[in-house]
């Protein structure tokens, strides 16, 4: 299993913190937000290699990161091609350039490279290894207001997905989606031809609504809590809070 980090963002609301710097390797204490989360995904077996894909503009940045680093299994950096946010490729095209790029052709671990989590991705890989199929994470989200900012699911006993949203205005569960999702080999052939057969290209979000409407996908409740850093204010909080 690949694990492949999005990380070719330029981070535009963090202003002057993230103009020429990548978001994922800002400072969480003695780590950064990535390095945290690869802490977590190194230790599990069934991950051969990190694949980080970036912009031009970060790309040397992430490689000289990836110098000082001792994870067991190992890091490749692939540049996107971009240099600002206006012609930045999107992250399911940079899902595909990583995938062509570097011939995969394994189940992935597909994350975004910006959150704190409170919980361990080895549970996530076991649910998907049980059930079988591509996967996503779910977690309920009593707030109207932050379901209609995210994609929501309806799910039956057995947490198959049975259709998904993304930002409703009147959402039909409280089962929101963050960005981490397992997409198995069987699929890959799918996610290749997705956006000419109509996936949208911006946000990882848009690719688990298209893998929903064309495949057989499951959703593992996260056990924990996770947190999102979107902004200078969530940054410095999470600092404050996990970074001491």
């Amino acid at each position: 299993m690949k694990n492949i980090v999005i990380a070719a963002g330029y981070a535009t609301r963090l202003g002057e913190l993230t103009k020429n710097f990548p978001k994922p390797l800002l400072k969480i204490g003695q780590s950064t937000i990535l390095g945290r989360m690869l802490d977590d995904i190194d230790k599990i077996p069934d991950i051969d290699e990190h694949i980080v894909i970036t912009n031009h503009k970060f790309a040397p940045i992430f490689e000289e990161w990836k110098e000082g680093l001792h994870y067991t299994k190992p890091i490749t950096i692939v540049d996107d091609g971009t240099e600002t946010n206006d012609t930045r490729l999107g992250a399911v095209c940079d899902l595909l350039f990583a995938m062509e790029k570097l011939n995969v052709n394994d189940d992935m671990l597909v994350v975004a490279a910006d959150n704190l989590l409170f919980f361990s991705f080895q549970e996530f890989v076991d649910f998907a290894k049980q059930k079988g199929t591509s996967c996503i994470m779910c977690h309920e989200q009593p707030e109207v207001e932050k379901l209609q900012r995210t994609g929501v699911v309806e799910l039956d006993a057995d947490m198959k997905v049975l259709g998904m949203e993304e930002k409703p205005q009147v959402p039909k569960s409280h089962w929101a989606v963050p960005p981490f999702y397992i997409y198995v080999k069987k699929d890959l052939d799918l996610i290749r031809h997705s956006v000419e057969n109509g996936c949208g290209k911006d946000a990882p979000g848009n690719l688990a609504h298209f893998m929903v409407e064309n495949t057989e996908v499951h959703a593992w409740k996260m056990s924990a809590g996770r947190f999102d850093i979107g902004s200078l204010d969530t940054y410095y909080e999470a600092v404050e809070k996990f970074g001491k």
